[in-house]
């Protein structure tokens, strides 16, 4: 039997960057997100006597196959606790990004959502949504918030407390502006690492993010789009500021991405409420309310490498398809 899963990236507001366990993918701090309705990744799990990861139509090997291998071992220990006949299984993994990967787009925390929900049905694991999210966290720590429908807080704390929630927010928007589609030159991995260990600005920046997302929660339960739009920009750019500060400095945002946040000034000093953000990429992401969504898509046109800036709203959380539907290219269940 194959099982196939979909999960959408997320976009954070309060940015999730360090981690207080390496192992467990435990953050430093609590972060906020929205997940998209676009980019998607569909994943395809089928156990099996050996076990294999294909990637957009090729075959993994190295680094990004063992977090794959690793990630399935979690689940095989899950399903030996709870007396599984399929503790002993391999799977097969069949996997298709809809957005670029590893471009700072977010494609580990959709792929490792649909692997987390397809690979625990495959296994017949018996978890719920706080259960799916903790595992999640386990493949990538963002890919905890992709679990959870339109907005997530995902809690920092221990292996038990650590997992990601629904939050309400007021509608907006994001309006993908991607100047590049290439994987970038330092993983988000990597660059945590480096950043914890030789930025200056590293316990400070643990404390405000602390600090940051009280606000953004406050903001949220007010329904105060500017605020949350005020935070997410402000945050995004500390962020940004505090891995620049590594050493040897990295630096994820280019002289494309900053023409961005420039024209999203620009527009405010216009009248059309937009405000910025970008994760560990090049690749900017401008919020806005839906009904100026348009505009602001028009607005950044020119600046993509094809000419589409994507409008994307909130999104569903990580959730199990119809597996005939997606070979028929139909869709999935209602």
């Amino acid at each position: 039997m194959t099982v196939t899963a979909r999960a959408y990236p997320n976009i954070a507001l309060v940015k999730y960057w360090g981690k207080a366990d390496e192992d467990l993918i435990l953050p430093v701090a609590g972060s906020m997100s929205m997940t998209l309705d676009d980019y998607p990744t569909t994943t395809s799990v089928t156990l099996a006597d050996t076990e294999t990861f294909n990637l957009n139509g090729t075959e993994q090997d190295g680094a990004g196959s063992a977090r794959v291998h690793t990630f399935l071992g979690f689940i095989r220990d899950l399903a030996e606790k709870q007396g599984l006949p399929t503790a002993t299984a391999h799977a097969r993994v069949v996997s298709v990004n809809e957005g670029p990967t590893a471009a700072g787009m977010a494609s580990s925390a959709s792929g490792f959502a649909a692997l987390a929900v397809a690979a625990a049905a495959a296994y017949g694991l018996d978890l719920d949504t706080k259960d799916l999210s903790r595992l999640a966290r386990r493949g990538s720590g963002s890919a905890s918030r992709s679990i959870i429908d339109r907005f997530a807080v995902w809690h920092a704390g221990d292996d038990e407390s650590s997992y990601a929630e629904e939050i309400q927010a007021p509608d907006m928007a994001m309006i993908s502006v991607p100047v590049a589609t290439g994987e970038k030159a330092v993983s988000s991995r990597k660059g945590m690492v480096a950043t914890a260990t030789t930025s200056p600005f590293y316990p400070e920046w643990i404390t405000s993010t602390e600090q940051i997302l009280e606000e953004m929660i406050d903001a949220c339960t007010a329904g105060d789009f500017t605020t949350i739009g005020e935070i997410a920009e402000v945050h995004a750019m500390r962020m940004h500021a505090v891995i620049a500060a590594s050493r040897p400095s990295i630096r994820y945002l280019n002289s494309a991405s900053l023409d961005v946040f420039d024209r999203i000034a620009q527009l405010r000093e216009e009248g059309i409420e937009t405000y910025g953000t970008a994760d560990a990429g090049p690749n900017v992401f401008a919020i806005t309310k839906p009904g100026d969504a348009a505009a602001v898509a028009k607005a950044f046109a020119p600046f993509t490498r094809d000419g589409d800036a994507k409008i994307l709203f909130p999104g569903r959380g990580a959730h199990l398809v119809d597996t005939d539907q997606v070979r028929a290219g139909t869709g999935e269940q209602p």
